[in-house]
């Protein structure tokens, strides 16, 4: 079995210096094509439910069965962390279901009641062993709820986690998410001095480790640098459901009398699965490669 916590792999990257790849899940085909992607890269993947999905499924239930089942199988270390749950009731039922890591999204609230719901949260998945990600300093682009201009300051940083007791931190830097170029300029001083601030500053003393959302928006060779500086947890969505839905028209395009989804749905997800397995050695710093596609 290789269903592993976020707590693991985060804590393992940000120790070595390198970041781990978190990406987001949508269907079964996207949780299949990056459990095979880690196969390929021959490095760890975390996959990632976010409230989005679990609400287009009916349900956080459902996919997230299938997520777990998928990374007990996997060649590779796998984790299933739950993504900007805003609702304490998610974080609650992927608790009970096994998740090893949930990401509490109180980015969009006033700074204190981010702080008290945060602190709630925490409290109760950290009874269950489970690691905990907060955010603060809003990233920019999600559903009009969070300004791109917004930067995440390092001593507020450093208080807000000592306030809550979130294992790890998304940060504000300059990413913006559902971007579909890769355009964003990220503040790296900004970075490493939220990675000095955070030195040391969670329980009994661990460092915690920053995360990046919007990483689809970034490029290669900046992101890279943004691992240099201090980011370990690399969230990216929007890039990879690029390379799977341009792999559904091209079937499509060429066969307008395909009735069968698996015949666009295989070359959709070993698509994805090829470029995941890319970001993944490029996070881990044993690439530099420009993206393909």
């Amino acid at each position: 079995m290789t269903l592993v916590s976020a707590r693991e792999l985060v804590t393992a990257a940000s120790d070595a210096g390198t970041g781990i790849g978190a990406f987001n899940v949508i269907h079964l085909e996207t949780a299949e094509g990056l459990v095979r992607a880690a196969a390929l890269a021959g490095l760890p993947v975390i996959l990632q439910i976010s409230q989005n999905c679990a609400d287009y499924h009916g349900g956080l239930e459902p996919i997230a069965l299938a997520s777990l089942a998928l990374a007990r199988r996997a060649e590779t270390p796998v984790a299933v962390h739950l993504d900007h749950a805003e609702r304490p009731e998610l974080v609650d039922e992927a608790v009970a279901l096994g998740f090893g890591s949930v990401m509490f999204d109180g980015g969009a609230l006033p700074y204190d009641e981010n702080v008290a719901l945060t602190a709630e949260v925490a409290a109760r998945a950290h009874r269950a062993g489970v690691f905990v990600e907060g955010e603060l300093g809003e990233v920019g682009g999600k559903d009009g709820a969070h300004a791109p201009g917004v930067r995440t300051d390092p001593d507020e940083a450093r208080a807000f986690v000592a306030a809550t007791g979130v294992d790890a931190l998304a940060v504000a830097v300059g990413s913006s998410h559902a971007m579909t170029d890769r355009t964003a300029s990220l503040d790296l001083d900004l970075i490493a001095r939220l990675r000095a601030a955070l030195r040391g500053a969670g329980a009994a003393g661990a460092d915690v480790p920053l995360v990046l959302h919007g990483s689809s928006g970034v490029a290669d060779a900046v992101i890279a640098d943004a691992v240099r500086a201090g980011m370990t947890k690399i969230n990216v969505s929007t890039h990879l459901n690029g390379f799977f839905t341009r792999a559904v028209r091209d079937v499509l395009d060429r066969d307008e009398r395909l009735v069968d989804s698996r015949k666009y749905l295989a070359p959709a997800r070993d698509a994805l699965a090829q470029e995941a397995a890319r970001m993944l050695r490029l996070f881990a710093l044993q690439t530099d490669t420009a993206a393909a596609g």
